[in-house]
């Protein structure tokens, strides 16, 4: 599994509000919007293309397109609605399927409560979108099915990672995984925090992203 902290003066400056407790609903939301759009343009680096030719108002020329099937964009209900705009701004072309995930607050291990996943994901580009890698269950239970269905190249965009958080997804997943399998994948994020508290929050973090990005406890 890699790990990519997008290093951007943006990045940071937009981060440092997203933190701020002063912040409200209405800006967390266009800051997330924001922000995601700048991951995601690390994040699709490496995305499938193909050569093509068109004609220029002048002459022939040479371009490049996406590759079919189209990348599938994974957003974690419900905090990861938050992040399904800015994502879709530079891939409006690709297909969008939903998982929701809720973490048990007790046993901080997730459940899953909704599926609206294509059932063959074989040779699809999956970009999944989970504000906070905290605990790491709920993503790693996430790649997990994903993996199971087919998919061989999955990039997680998060807002924020814990380093326990990162480590605990990478022992599930080679725990539980094929290693002949040959999955990819990778974690973006903006930042990686210094540690989860006891109730598995991530610090300094930015609070519950959910919350915040709704203004619904």
């Amino acid at each position: 599994m890699e790990t990519l902290v997008v290093d951007h003066p943006l990045v940071a400056h937009k981060l440092t509000t997203l933190r701020d407790v002063r912040t409200d609903s209405p800006t967390f939301r266009r800051l997330t919007d924001e922000l995601v759009t700048l991951l995601a343009y690390e994040a699709t680096r490496d995305v499938r293309v193909s050569e093509v030719t068109l004609e220029t108002p002048l002459t022939r020329a040479t371009g490049t397109q996406l590759t079919r099937p189209t990348p599938l964009v994974v957003p974690i209900l419900r905090a990861g609605l938050g992040m399904l705009d800015g994502m879709t701004r530079l891939l409006p072309t690709a297909e969008v399927g939903f998982l929701g995930m809720a973490r048990n607050e007790e046993t901080l291990q997730p459940a899953t409560y909704a599926d609206r996943l294509p059932q063959d994901l074989s040779g699809r580009q999956i970009y999944v979108l989970d504000p906070m890698l905290a605990t790491g269950g709920t993503l790693a239970a996430a790649l997990q099915l994903l993996v199971e269905r087919g998919a061989d190249h999955i990039t997680a965009l998060c807002l924020l990672a814990a380093p326990e958080g990162l480590t605990a997804v990478e022992q599930q997943l080679e725990e539980s995984l094929d290693p002949d399998h040959g999955a990819t994948l990778r974690v973006v994020t903006a930042a990686v925090d210094e540690r989860l508290d006891e109730n598995g929050y991530i610090v300094p973090g930015l609070g519950d992203a959910g919350d915040r990005l709704y203004g619904c406890h």
